[in-house]
C-alpha cells in the first residue's frame, strides 16, 4: 500500500493581522475635527482644541504631529467585557490616574492615586475614558513639559475638542482595536 502526503497551506486572512498604519489627518473644514484612515476604512474623529501641532506643548491642547505606537489599551472592565485586540491589554482600577506635572518625577507616566489627589484620573464619570489606546508620544525619553496623556479615547456625542488626543466613537475604537497591535504606527499628520 503506498502512503501519500497531503500538504494543506493555511492563508492568514489580511483581517487576521494587525495593520501596519493608521493615519489621522485633520478636516479640511476644521481644525479641530480629523479622519483617522486605516485598512480602506475612514472615520471621523475628533482632535485637540488647538489642532495638530509639530511643537507639542503642555495645556496647549494640540494633538501632536508625527509617528507614533500604541503601547496599550487601558478599559473599563466595570463597564464593557474585554476587546479583541492585538494591544497588551489593562483593565483601569479606581486608583488609576495620568501624571500631567512636568515638575514630577512620574510626568506622562500612570500612577496611582488616592482619593483626593489632584491628577487625570482614568476612571470618569463620563465615557471618554472607557477604552484608552496609551501611546509613545514623549515617551523615551520623557521631556518635562512636552505634552503628557495624549491617547486615543472615546469621543463627546458633539464630537467636541479634545485637550489634545484623538477621540472617536465607540464603534470606531471597537473596529480598531480589532486590527491594531503595538507595531502599528499612528501617523498624525503625516
Amino acid at each position: 500500500m503506498e502512503s501519500s502526503t497531503i500538504s494543506i497551506t493555511y492563508k492568514t486572512a489580511a483581517r487576521d493581522r494587525p495593520v501596519s498604519a493608521v493615519r489621522v489627518r485633520r478636516a479640511a473644514s476644521d481644525p479641530r475635527r480629523g479622519w483617522l484612515t486605516a485598512d480602506g476604512w475612514t472615520v471621523p474623529v475628533a482632535l485637540g482644541r488647538g489642532g495638530i501641532l509639530a511643537n507639542k506643548r503642555e495645556g496647549d491642547g494640540g494633538t501632536p504631529s508625527g509617528v507614533y505606537h500604541p503601547l496599550r489599551l487601558w478599559w473599563r472592565a466595570d463597564r464593557h467585557p474585554r476587546p479583541k485586540t492585538y494591544l497588551p491589554v489593562r483593565a483601569i482600577r479606581p486608583e488609576d490616574a495620568w501624571c500631567e506635572d512636568p515638575r514630577d518625577r512620574h510626568y506622562n507616566q500612570p500612577i496611582r492615586m488616592v482619593r483626593d489627589q489632584a491628577g487625570d484620573r482614568l476612571t470618569r464619570e463620563d465615557h471618554l475614558y472607557d477604552f484608552i489606546v496609551e501611546i509613545d508620544h514623549n515617551a523615551g525619553p520623557r521631556i518635562a513639559g512636552r505634552g503628557s496623556a495624549v491617547f486615543l479615547h472615546l469621543a463627546r456625542p458633539n464630537f467636541s475638542p479634545t485637550a489634545g488626543c484623538v477621540s472617536m466613537t465607540k464603534s470606531s475604537m471597537l473596529r480598531l482595536l480589532r486590527r491594531m497591535g503595538p507595531r502599528t504606527r499612528i501617523m498624525i499628520g503625516e
